[in-house]
């Protein structure tokens, strides 16, 4: 990867800090990364709120576990890039700026959901054959958006806690590690949580389907990453040369 050694080395050319480097969430382009991920949690909660299957003429199972048909939501194509967005928020401006974002986040999608019920329940008087439209499609982002907040959380408070502790042992070096390992972690804790709570309202009703569900989804998630690694260390390149705060802080100051 030419971006590589541009992420990976001291831009200075002096020896390598004693602590991990990161840019402060004030100004430069945080606010514009933070709208992305936000949009991207929004959407994808939605999207979710259809269940999709692949292959479904072909039915392979190995004791309970279904292996075909793939049953995933609507938001499997979205929802790994909230993690991408993670993994460049964490690389670097660290925890403290991560764990704002995904305050932002919560926030917001609470206020959807709060919107969705009001006017679900608003009056529609004539017009209520599409009230019914209406509510048939959002009645289950309740469901969802609780599991989407609960494994957002849990997901991405691991990956960026994850990353962080290695970036503090690995400085400038072996980003390709810090972001396939936080990956993992996250996306163990957020497609546990999330397909736990999510799994009824998409229509799953059998062990085997949501093992499946949980194993696809895994998998799925973390293969994108691997698959938009390229992507993900340019990203990370531009805005470390372009964030003018980005420097060594002291590691009393990461997760504080």
């Amino acid at each position: 990867m030419s971006d590589t050694k541009t992420v990976d080395s001291d831009r200075s050319g002096s020896p390598a800090p004693e602590h991990a480097a990161f840019a402060t969430a004030a100004g430069g382009y945080y606010t514009q990364v933070v709208v992305i991920f936000t949009a991207v949690l929004l959407i994808s909660n939605i999207c979710a709120t259809k269940g999709v299957q692949f292959f479904t003429h072909n039915h392979l199972s190995v004791g309970p576990v279904t292996i075909l048909p793939l049953t995933l939501d609507g938001a499997f194509f979205l929802f790994p890039l909230a993690y991408v967005i993670g993994d460049i928020l964490s690389e670097v401006y660290g925890f403290r700026a991560t764990r704002r974002a995904v305050y932002y986040g919560f926030a917001m999608l609470v206020l959807m959901i709060a919107c969705f019920w009001i006017a679900i329940e608003m009056p529609a008087g004539s017009l209520g054959d599409s009230t019914d439209s209406f509510r048939v499609a959002l009645s289950k982002t309740p469901q969802l958006a609780l599991a989407g907040v609960s494994g957002y959380v849990v997901g991405q408070f691991l990956n960026s806690v994850t990353l962080v502790l290695i970036k503090e042992r690995t400085k400038e070096k072996h980003l390709w590690a810090r972001l396939l390992g936080s990956t993992v972690a996250g996306e163990i804790g957020d497609t546990l949580v999330f397909c736990s709570i999510a799994a009824t309202a998409i229509g799953i009703s059998t062990w085997g389907d949501y093992i499946n569900y949980v194993i696809v989804g895994f998998v799925w998630k973390t293969g994108v990453e691997m698959m938009i690694l390229p992507i993900s260390y340019r990203c990370i390149a531009f805005l470390k040369k372009r964030e003018p705060t980005y420097a060594p802080r002291e590691r009393a100051a990461i997760f504080e």
